[in-house]
């Protein structure tokens, strides 16, 4: 891989760039010891809104929140049913509802309307405000989706902290609407705001009180359900808890452990019980009960086995499903989004490369779940999608595709840099696959494949642009654009140091994220996180840990947080789910090196950052199993423990020259 020699070359080469801060600057929020985040409102601080998407299996819920003037808060919900399908049943048809705040019961405190003034707020999977109604009157409001129903949950308590009684009264706001029943694919829908333990309350010292606001929706043809937030609550709590007890990252920077952990909460809460099966959707307000070749394929799926979360392996293989569905003799291309859950397509783009990212994603997917039966069922499917590459290839030897992932929004020519390396991972972790299914002939010829596509990259894609060494990402393409630290994900390091050095350059990198384009006000956090990944992967270790902590600072403790998003001005910066996923991934396949080569092996490079002396992963669902990987610096020397949770501990010695290959026993 690399030789110690290179990697500090690579390191002192990419400091030369830019100066990265990591020191703990002041911040909004902070990390706080119940394993969440809390923003602590004062007197001094200006006003503030932010929002947040929180998930469910029926639901999903964007809620703005924060401080007007004097500290008054500010909550505000938009609800999205995925499965109340609206006419035309298209991508964005799921019923989107902007709560009317007026249902929202305005409490009262002797008589007085109170007037609520935010002290903090919190993130743990749940959102937390702490207010005061008044001197001495402390209220606090958890606001979260249901993890299985079609309900947000607004669950408030009112304490009294004076010396005497005082007089709460809550007042019942229940209501319903109807939607019109031409507008909706199953007809008529209702949305209901229910207030639960409304009434009038003499509070004594020391007291509290709880009421409850649900906002759920339903089909007329299904009955009207009575809800607990409490067990709502400590449903939600549980998903969060649980989450985060698996594949547990322990470094010694705080900021990217929480960081890994809310990503591995978002990627996993955004996945729907549609008729059509589990679905992992994007959110954003706008992707519901759908799949992308991009978003699931290629972004999410391939961390899943590595989570263990059944709901999340379980949508991927009902990707594969779906997708495997509209393979056809005549090798049109799959469609770029299966939507309407599972009842319909979208290809507006034609095709994106949507080959390369399926047979990607589907290759490593199969290999990580650690499953031959799975692997088989999956094999046609990978198959099919490398032969529609192979018609797609050209003269000199490189695919094209219409498109790329952002179907028109800057060029890309006919041929991208993009489709091509996801091929090139592709026929590497097809051939892996070929190998571990028994196939060594198939598997020899997927190999030399690709190393064929890798050279033809170098001689189709190779530039200098803009001054760097990198490469350019469609014939005429005179700006560096994201994209380019793609190729180092897939282990292609012909260019290393000039792509390292594009990509961190003040044409790219900027404090907000990188750039698509150089010259360009916009940025996708996906071009980012794939490109920290490469840059791990490529042994730039240092460099890539000071730009992580940046990133990492920024997106979960700055002014939008907590998770990875979108884009910008695009969306305005929505929490996505998929990209939370390519930040996991960072973590995986970047920092700790991993790349499954069969159904019990895996290659890894666990490069410890300057200043850190131990790291490790816990709880490693991949492979269908359970280990543990932990790293630690000894002299010049790494000492590296493997333990099985019902299998044999490894301890090895690693010089940090070449990747270690591990067989799990």
């Amino acid at each position: 891989m690399l030789s110690s020699t290179m990697k500090n070359v690579s390191l002192l080469l990419l400091c030369s760039i830019a100066t990265v801060t990591c020191a703990a600057q002041d911040t909004r929020w902070k990390i706080n010891a119940g394993e969440g985040i809390t923003w602590k409102i004062n007197n001094a601080d200006t006003s503030h809104t932010d929002q947040i998407e929180m998930s469910g299996k029926q639901v999903s819920a964007i809620i703005s929140y924060g401080t007007g003037a004097a500290q008054q808060a500010v909550v505000k919900k938009r609800i999205i049913f995925p499965m109340l399908r609206t006419i035309p049943n298209n991508t964005h048809a799921s019923l989107k509802w902007a709560v009317d705040e007026q249902h929202t019961p305005v409490v009262t405190v002797n008589r007085q309307e109170a007037v609520e003034t935010v002290t903090a707020i919190s993130f743990n999977g749940v959102l937390t405000m702490q207010s005061t109604l008044g001197k001495d009157i402390s209220f606090t409001r958890h606001l979260f989706p249901s993890i299985d129903k079609a309900a947000v949950i607004e669950e408030c308590s009112i304490t009294n902290n004076s010396s005497v009684p005082v007089s709460i009264v809550v007042p019942n706001t229940s209501a319903s609407d109807s939607t019109k029943a031409e507008k909706g694919v199953y007809g008529i829908y209702v949305l209901r705001t229910e207030v639960y333990g409304a009434g009038t309350y003499d509070v004594k010292p020391g007291d509290m009180i709880k009421y409850a606001i649900v906002y759920s929706g339903r089909k007329t043809c299904d009955q009207p359900y009575t809800y607990a937030a409490a067990y709502e609550y400590k449903k939600r709590l549980e998903l969060a808890d649980g989450i985060a007890d698996k594949l547990v990252l322990e470094t010694p920077d705080p900021v990217i452990n929480k960081m890994f952990d809310f990503a591995k909460l978002r990627v996993t809460e955004s996945i729907y019980d549609t008729k059509g099966g589990l679905m992992h959707g994007p959110g954003g307000g706008a992707y519901y009960a759908a799949i992308w070749a991009n978003d699931q394929a290629e972004y999410a799926n391939p961390f899943f086995p590595f989570l263990g979360n059944i709901e999340g392996n379980e949508s991927a293989l009902n990707s594969w499903r779906l997708f495997a569905s509209y393979m056809n003799p005549a090798y049109k291309a799959l469609p770029s989004s299966i939507i309407a859950e599972g009842t319909g397509i979208w290809a507006g783009a034609g095709d994106r490369g949507d080959q390369a990212m399926i047979a990607y994603g589907a290759s490593r997917f199969a290999l990580a779940y650690g499953d031959k039966y799975t692997a088989q069922q999956l094999w046609p499917l990978i198959e099919w999608c490398l032969e529609f590459l192979r018609r797609k290839t050209t003269g000199e030897g490189v695919i094209m595709s219409d498109a790329d992932e952002l179907e028109g929004r800057f060029p890309a020519g006919k041929i991208n840099l993009s489709t091509n390396t996801l091929a090139y991972g592709a026929l590497q972790s097809a051939s892996d696959l070929a190998m571990a299914l028994n196939d060594a002939a198939t598997a020899k010829k997927l190999a030399a494949e690709a190393v064929t596509l890798k050279a033809n990259i170098e001689k189709y894609f190779g530039s200098t642009v803009q001054g760097y060494a990198t490469y350019r990402y469609f014939d005429g393409n005179d700006k560096l654009r994201a994209w380019i630290g793609l190729p180092l994900t897939m282990g292609i390091f012909d260019r290393k140091e000039g792509t390292l050095k594009a990509m961190y350059s003040p044409l790219l990198w900027t404090s907000n994220g990188m750039l698509t384009e150089s010259g360009s006000k916009t940025f996708w956090d996906r071009a980012l996180l794939y490109g920290l990944r490469g840059t791990f992967y490529a042994g730039a270790t240092d460099s890539a840990t000071k730009y992580l902590q940046e990133y990492s600072r920024k997106r979960l403790l700055g002014e939008h947080v907590p998770y990875a998003i979108e884009a910008w001005p695009e969306g305005d910066q929505r929490h996505l789910a998929a990209e939370s996923g390519l930040y996991c991934r960072i973590i995986t396949e970047g920092l700790f090196g991993i790349r499954v080569t069969g159904f019990h092996q895996f290659q890894f490079q666990p490069y410890l950052p300057k200043g850190w002396q131990k790291m490790s992963l816990k709880h490693i669902r991949a492979l269908n199993d359970d280990f543990d990987i932990a790293v630690e610096r000894k002299n010049k020397m790494y000492s590296i423990y493997i333990k099985q949770k019902n299998g044999a501990a490894q301890q090895l010695s690693w010089d940090g020259k070449q990747p270690l290959s591990v067989t799990l026993k």
